[in-house]
């Protein structure tokens, strides 16, 4: 089985003072949250479509779900962190359809409303040599590194990219590694695929697009409702 994991638990503080977490704003005439659903119900590679919310949030994503007649997504209660999401959404796919070899998990942000079937096929074809894969950009800017107070280092730019999602795994293998985490290890965690570094895992990429962007601020807000509305291109 192919499920799609989307993680809605964040509050989207960064997007400043607004009634609602940023995932059920709206970006034209729907929620981030919506399109971002859609995208994987027109995908005939997922098998099932999974949104994990904070426990608050879960009657109101119903409301949602119902109000646009979207069927056969199913709702699990997330963690206060990623990856203790992550874990949740692992657990209540394995309480409810068990745990396969070949079951595949691809995690997506509930904020990325603009992933393409090309992002998602990719990461479901580079998962067959990969022990995960993780979707990134290239970095366009250059990028300096920070420490104390003073610039420590401007890595070569070339091999420098901004990851994205979706991010790919094996679900037994993502669902062994995420329970063995000690403590430090899990506070350390941003990034699902830096589980995979900390413990020595092939990790592959898929190219994403730039347009895959993350909407964490007003201003990412407004360019998202000119993409919707077709004042720019993508």
């Amino acid at each position: 089985m192919k499920y799609a994991l989307i993680l809605a638990s964040g509050t989207g503080s960064r997007m400043g003072n607004t009634e609602l977490p940023k995932q059920f704003l709206k970006i034209g005439s729907k929620p981030i949250i919506l399109h971002t659903i859609e995208q994987f119900t027109l995908s005939n590679l997922i098998d099932k479509i999974i949104v994990v919310v904070k426990e608050e949030w879960k009657n109101h994503l119903q409301d949602i779900l119902d109000n646009y007649n979207i069927k056969n997504v199913e709702i699990a209660l997330g963690g206060e962190t990623r990856h203790e999401s992550v874990k949740k959404g692992c657990e209540y796919i394995i309480e409810k359809y068990g745990m396969h070899n070949d079951d595949i998990l691809i995690t997506h942000d509930a904020v990325r409303p603009f992933i393409t079937h090309r992002i998602i096929e990719e990461n479901i074809e580079k998962i067959k040599e990969y022990d995960a894969v993780d979707t990134v950009v290239p970095a366009f800017d250059t990028i300096v590194k920070i420490d104390d107070d003073k610039i420590e280092d401007i890595p070569n730019r070339k091999q420098m990219y901004q990851g994205q999602t979706p991010q790919t795994f094996k679900l037994k293998e993502m669902y062994e590694l995420i329970s063995s985490l000690n403590e430090n290890e899990a506070n350390t965690l941003t990034d699902a695929c830096k589980i995979y570094l900390i413990k020595n895992k092939k990790i592959g990429y898929v190219l994403g697009e730039v347009y895959n962007f993350k909407i964490t601020t007003q201003y990412d807000l407004n360019v998202a409702n000119r993409i919707v509305r077709g004042e720019v291109n993508i």
